[in-house]
Parts: structure tokens; sequence; C-alpha cells
């Protein structure tokens, strides 16, 4: 795959490069992915997240499933007491308020039949690495068993727990991705941003 030169490679880390067949883009943001393999046009297209990019314009690439751009993938912090799990809730949503999480996600407070008690976070499955940095690099922390992943995430959803409180996050990345249109009619440049 051959991209052009960039000008300040390493502002495209995290963004992605999609392979259309005859011509490839370089920095699309996950929704935009999302969007190109969600049209019929661009549904067998390739997704390449730049994980990183050094200065001579080098970039480590990795391949990602158009299956993953469908998925929820979640954190799942499980406690013994209401208590401890309306305080899991609650440094997430002040993390949040703190440190902008790297995209839209959900915070559920919820109870299990058996009166265990559950604080998730859920989102796209594509930023899995992206949302376990912003917990580390916030100093989450959490008491008790903790879990991940899309399965985790379906086993949550089918577990039919009450949900007693939710928040809404909003990331970084949405005020940055163009859609509809504005997103269609720049598709032929080679760098996108």
């Amino acid at each position: 795959m051959k991209l052009d030169n960039l000008k300040n490679p390493q502002k495209y880390t995290d963004l992605y490069v999609f392979d259309f067949g005859d011509y490839t883009s370089i920095g699309f943001t996950t929704e935009e992915v999302g969007e190109l393999f969600e049209s019929e046009r661009y549904k067998n297209g390739k997704a390449y997240r730049i994980y990183r990019a050094h200065p001579d314009g080098t970039m480590e690439l990795k391949g990602v499933n158009r299956e993953t751009f469908f998925l929820e993938s979640g954190m799942f912090f499980h406690s013994d007491n209401e208590f401890t799990a309306r305080k899991n809730f609650k440094n997430i949503v002040k993390l949040a308020v703190a440190n902008i999480p790297p995209c839209r996600a959900k915070v559920h407070l919820a109870k299990y039949p058996d009166d265990k008690f559950i604080t998730a976070i859920i989102y796209p499955a594509e930023y899995d690495n992206q949302i376990s940095k912003w917990l580390l690099d916030g100093n989450y922390k959490t008491e008790g068993f903790a879990e991940g992943g899309t399965q985790c995430t379906q086993k949550y959803y089918d577990s039919q727990c009450e949900i007693l409180k939710r928040h809404q996050l909003f990331g970084k990345t949405e005020k940055i991705s163009r859609t509809g249109e504005e997103l269609l009619s720049n598709l032929k440049k080679a760098v996108q941003r």
C-alpha cells in the first residue's frame, strides 16, 4: 500500500488508513470508518489503525475487522454492595469530567437479581485499548472483580439486571468526525486531515 508523505505524521496516530481497492486515503476517525463500512459501496474496503507514526513518516498499522465497528465492548466492575458500586459509578463520571474519554460511552449502575451490583462502561469495541488507557491514565481504581470485552458486554445485556442509574459520556473524536455528504465528498483526497 502506497501512502502520501505526511507533514507531522504523529498527528495521525489513532486515526485510520482506508483502502478503497483502487486507492487509499489516510486520516479517518473511527466514526468515519464505521460509516464507510455501513455503506453498501464501501463495505468491502479495508481499514488499518495507525498505532504509531514516526517523524520520518513511517507508520505502524494494524488491520481492523469490519465487524469490530458494529460491536460494543465494555468494562464491568462488580461489587458486593450498592455503596461501592455507586462510588465506582461516581468515579467514572468524575474522571470523564476531568479528562474527556476517547469516545462516546455509557455508564450504568446496575443491580443483579442476586443482590450483587455492577458498574458498567460500554463503548464501541474498536476503542478497547483507548478506554483502558484512559482509565489507567486517570488512575481509576475499583474494588472487587473486574472483567471486560465484547462477550462480557453481551452477558451483561442478557442478564437483564435492573439499571439504577445511567450516564452518557461524550468523547473527543465526536468533535472532528464528518458524516454523510461531508464525509463522502472528500473520499478521493489522499490525506483527509
